[in-house]
């Protein structure tokens, strides 16, 4: 049995964890007031740099799930994280509706799991 690594802890959540050869995160928008685009851009870019450091990358993605408040936004988070995934390296996905998340202003919120 392998040990579980975490980083970034706090009381509530860990930036990452590790266990068994696989990552895994949760990004949340660093600002209420953006946009959908805006939001998931900065999110995605939180998200490769947490990879990093746990040793893995974006092109190492084994599952993401979103979550959308509206899926209105569907279209514009797309847009942002087709430009940000590698060709080729799609990894299995979920996008949900959810009715709100932690904060009013959060239009999504990604979990993500990786390969290390």
């Amino acid at each position: 049995m392998s040990d579980i690594q975490r980083a970034g802890t706090t009381p509530r959540y860990s930036d990452f964890t590790i266990h068994n050869g696989v990552v895994y995160c949760v990004e949340v928008p660093p600002d209420e007031n953006a946009g959908i685009a805006e939001q998931t851009a900065a999110m995605l870019a939180s998200l490769e740099t947490l990879l990093t450091q746990a040793g893995s990358g974006k092109d190492r993605l084994l599952l993401a799930t979103l979550y959308l408040t509206d899926m209105a936004d569907y279209d514009a988070m797309n847009a942002v994280w087709d430009a940000w995934l590698p060709a080729g390296t799609a990894p299995s996905r979920a996008c949900v509706q959810v009715v709100r998340l932690a904060k009013p202003g959060w239009k999504v919120e990604i979990a993500v799991q990786a390969a290390v």
